[in-house]
């Protein structure tokens, strides 16, 4: 892995599990604290399942995936041409972002989400630092298709 892409895994990883701690130290159980009203607030959650509580309980079923995911992640970006950045940073994104939650759920048996955003009158489920890291990635990966795609059929 690159140095830059190692100083972006561990920065992503610290900031995730540092602003977890916090939340978990400042905050009880779904206890709300405005920061802007009617828009974010830190709301801490344990999370005993996936993305919106789904599957809850099946902590063997997450350690299995999750162990799966990340050597699909180190596999793929160790196959990338070195050139595409994107798709490098969206894995290291992706691989912190696994990491952080794996962290929480081998520790606590939950993950620690805090950051409780209302969107267009709607109130976004809790996430955290890590989830972030993953949508970004996620999002950098689509990114790089449609970039691609465009390249392919514009001939450049």
């Amino acid at each position: 892995m690159k140095r830059k892409h190692m100083i972006l895994f561990a920065a992503v990883l610290i900031l995730d599990q540092v602003t977890k701690f916090a939340a978990a130290s400042l905050l009880s159980i779904q206890q709300r604290l405005t920061i802007i009203p009617g828009f974010f607030h830190l709301t801490y959650m344990e999370n005993r399942g996936a993305a919106w509580s789904m599957l809850e309980g099946k902590m063997w079923f997450f350690y299995i995936v999750t162990v799966v995911a990340l050597i699909a992640m180190i596999l793929f970006y160790r196959n990338q041409d070195r050139s595409n950045v994107l798709v490098q940073t969206a894995l290291v994104l992706m691989m912190a972002g696994t990491v952080g939650n794996f962290i929480d759920r081998l520790c606590f048996q939950y993950v620690r989400d805090f950051l409780d955003f209302i969107l267009l009158g709607y109130d976004f489920p809790v996430f955290n630092i890590a989830d972030s890291a993953l949508c970004i990635g996620v999002f950098l990966i689509i990114a790089d298709v449609f970039l691609e795609n465009k390249r392919v059929m514009t001939g450049k």
